[in-house]
């Protein structure tokens, strides 16, 4: 099967070996269906037309509650396929809420583990400081049974080699509310809510799930971030710039057939826009041409470290881990729709689990195209913890789930697959 990122410029190009996720997979006894569409370069392509679930090689991929609803990316694809039945689960990939987002749109659970507990080896990156494989399933105990089968230690992807001791995380699947200490950062969600205020709807429900989490015995502690939610978005901007910039070269340097003969983001930029399926310039480069003549450096150049330092600073005592410190927290949550940055800047795990859907009475909030919110659209609550806390998290996520049980709600599907596979 080929791995094409969603772009026409990697059709029948091959690798030397499976990936070691899909190696680990196959060790395991799992049957692998195929491979899904996604957002194309998981989102990393168009600064001013950037489609969630479109690729040129896939096509435009749908979430299933809603007419044309906007599936939230970049694993778009893993998402619906996981809902709808068509696999038992999905692996996803994140950089900054590429498993998360499209999990809680189709309203399934995902998993976004610690960078470096799953192997990104023969994985098309973005950001070898943020990106991470994970699972996407029905449920947590789905989605803790496929986590166990790829986590592991890789000679080809060094981030691997700080793994400690792999707990049993199916066994983790236990209700672990009672007495978690549950840090809520206010100031966050209100400046996100400023920013989006259709997702004001999910918010009410955040508050009654916070309600519900303190009468089931979680302790919730109002705890704000020290940094603004700017200064981190533009210090991590640089950061995927310059590894997304080396970081591609490394992957394309390992093909072993390269039918288009592309070796740089240069050449990946100069041969989408000439390319008819690829529809530049409506769908720009806008992002690949601002890492190239804007930028201009990669994460071997002597300004990446300094910069790195700042938004490891900025994210760390300034984030999630200076909040999980500061105030002894088990973990902390928020909205799905405004929580993934806080861990991906600093390769700390989430997930995300069910929380509620719009009402038949939400207005529908349109992205261009598609819809990104409206009535009977999914949404979630993530629970975000410490660097290999993912135990702990799938604890949390499971009591949680069990005791609320939002998937077996009724809900009205706009497409439902109608054959058996």
């Amino acid at each position: 099967m080929d791995t094409t990122a969603g772009s026409q410029l990697l059709i029948g190009a091959t690798v030397p070996r499976d990936a070691f996720v899909a190696q680990k997979l196959r060790e395991a006894g799992a049957v692998i269906l195929g491979k899904t569409n996604m957002s194309q370069w998981a989102n990393y392509r168009a600064r001013d037309y950037s489609i969630n679930g479109w690729s040129s090689h896939g096509g435009q991929t749908l979430a299933p509650y809603h007419t044309k609803q906007n599936p939230s990316g970049s694993s778009s694809g893993s998402a619906v396929a996981a809902d709808l039945g068509l696999a038992w689960a999905a692996l996803g990939s994140e950089t900054d809420g590429s498993i998360v987002c499209p999990a809680q749109r189709s309203g399934i659970v995902g998993f976004k583990p610690t960078v470096g507990l799953t192997s990104r080896a023969l994985v098309i990156p973005i950001s070898e400081h943020q990106d991470t494989v994970g699972p996407m399933a029905r449920t947590v105990k789905d989605a803790a049974y496929l986590l166990q089968a790829i986590v592991g230690e890789d000679p080809h992807d060094k981030y691997t080699a700080a793994i400690p001791r792999i707990p049993d995380y199916v066994a983790a699947c236990r209700d672990t509310l009672l007495g978690a200490r549950i840090g809520v950062p206010w100031k966050a969600i209100e400046q996100s809510l400023e920013k989006d205020p259709h997702l004001a709807s999910e918010v009410q429900v955040f508050r009654e799930t916070l309600i519900f989490l303190e009468v089931v015995g979680a302790v919730i502690i109002e705890a704000d971030f020290d940094s603004a939610i700017k200064d981190i978005r533009d210090a991590e901007k640089v950061i995927m710039r310059a590894d997304f910039y080396a970081n591609v070269a490394s992957y394309l340097a390992q093909l072993t057939s390269n039918p288009n003969n592309i070796h740089t983001l240069a050449d990946i930029r100069e041969q989408t826009q000439k390319h008819p399926l690829e529809t530049y310039p409506q769908r720009d480069t806008g992002i690949w041409d601002d890492i190239i003549f804007e930028q201009g450096w990669d994460n071997t150049d002597p300004r990446f470290q300094p910069a790195y330092e700042r938004l490891q600073e900025l994210g760390g005592p300034g984030g999630l881990p200076g909040l999980l410190d500061k105030h002894k927290l088990t973990a902390v949550v928020m909205p799905t729709s405004m929580a993934s940055m806080w861990a991906a800047v600093i390769g700390a795990p989430a997930i995300t689990v069910p929380m509620g859907h719009h009402s038949e009475t939400e207005p529908v909030h349109e992205d261009g195209d598609l819809v990104e919110t409206g009535p009977g659209i999914p949404f979630g609550v993530t629970f975000m913890g410490a660097k290999w806390s993912e135990k702990t998290l799938i604890g949390l996520a499971y009591g949680y789930e069990q005791r609320t049980k939002v998937r077996s709600r009724p809900v009205k599907r706009v497409v439902v697959p109608t054959a058996e596979i």
